[in-house]
This record gives C-alpha cells, sequence and structure tokens, in this order.
C-alpha cells in the first residue's frame, strides 16, 4: 500500500468518524428536548386534570356562572387537544403554536373565573378551593420551568445544527427542520406563572 492510499484511508476514515459524531450529537440533542417536553406534558396533564374539580367545586357557589365555569371547560379541552397535538410531535412549529395558543386562552379563561369568584368569599374560603388553589400554583410553576427547560433544549439542539460544520450535512443526516420553541403570542405571559389566587 503506497503512502497516497493510506493518507485517503487516514482522511476517509477522519470524515466518517466526523459524520458520526455530528449525528450522534444531533440525536442526543433532539432526545433531550423530547424528554424536556416529556417533563411538560406531565406537569400540563396534572394541571388539566385539576381544571374539573376546580369547576365542580365552584359549581355549587357559581351556578349563574354557567357560561364562565363552561368557557374554562372548553378551553381546558382545547389545550388538552393542543397538547396531544404537541405530544406527537414536540418541536414541531405547528404542534407548538397551537398549545401555545390553546394555553393562552387557557390561562384567559382562568383568569375570567377569577374574577368571577372575587364575589364570592364563601367561596374562596372553602377548604376545597384553597387546597387547588395552591396545587394550581404549584403545577403552573412547574409548567413554567418544565417550558423554560424545553426552550432550552430545543435553542440549544437549533444552535449546534445551525452552526458550522453540522449546518452543512445536518439536513443529509435527517435533521432538517429546526425545533420550535413553546412560547404564548403575548411574551410575558411566559415570563411568570399565571396569578391563580382564590384566597
Amino acid at each position: 500500500m503506497d503512502l497516497s492510499t493510506l493518507i485517503i484511508l487516514v482522511i476517509t476514515g477522519l470524515v466518517v468518524i466526523y459524520l458520526i459524531s455530528v449525528y450522534n450529537r444531533l440525536v442526543t440533542l433532539k432526545n433531550r428536548y423530547q424528554n424536556a417536553f416529556a417533563q411538560i406534558d406531565v406537569q400540563l396533564k396534572r394541571r388539566y386534570d385539576l381544571i374539573p374539580n376546580l369547576v365542580e367545586t365552584a359549581k355549587g357557589y357559581l351556578s349563574h356562572e354557567r357560561e364562565t365555569l363552561q368557557a374554562v371547560t372548553e378551553a381546558r379541552n382545547q389545550a388538552m387537544a393542543g397538547l396531544n397535538a404537541a405530544r406527537s410531535a414536540p418541536g414541531d412549529p405547528q404542534a407548538m403554536a397551537q398549545l401555545g395558543g390553546a394555553e393562552q386562552a387557557l390561562g384567559g379563561a382562568l383568569g375570567r373565573l377569577n374574577l368571577v369568584m372575587e364575589a364570592y368569599p364563601d367561596l374562596k374560603a372553602s377548604g376545597n378551593m384553597m387546597q387547588l388553589s395552591e396545587e394550581l400554583t404549584s403545577t403552573e410553576n412547574k409548567v413554567a420551568f418544565a417550558r423554560q427547560a424545553f426552550n432550552d433544549s430545543v435553542m440549544t439542539y437549533n444552535t449546534y445544527k445551525q452552526s458550522f460544520p453540522p449546518v452543512a450535512i445536518a439536513g443529509l443526516l435527517g435533521h432538517k427542520e429546526d425545533a420550535a420553541l413553546l412560547e404564548f403570542q403575548d411574551r410575558e405571559a411566559i415570563q411568570e406563572a399565571p396569578n391563580v389566587s382564590f384566597r
């Protein structure tokens, strides 16, 4: 074997090793943001499970506020549909936009419910309502942290994929699209968990 053949084999081997390392890094980063989305999934599911209890507790006190309670229930159902769509494609821009919009609508509906309940001191003082309020606030905080971890993971993936030289080969390795952040249309709403206090 002559020297030029040996040099070509060494260079080819280094290129193959580099391609393998880029591919493995892309897969690792994608798995991280998908795992981060799984944490959002868990917290949002918990939140959605708390909302029917909240509505049921409020029904006895707010019998003439059915429209508000119905709006919360419908917003919860839309948010669950958004979560199901996003669960099947974490990072997909359309799925993230649908979930973000549904979450914003749910936050608005819960805010309106909170305003209505301000007029009912007995409801606010109810032990069940106080417990649900604490659980919902805790869950909102966990959702915010999980969302931030997801967005950080997506940024890491996108930054690596868009940097040179991975940008030149990521598409060839099956990583064509950037992952989308989970954002709300109102950027201020993503900065802090909604205030859902019934005290």
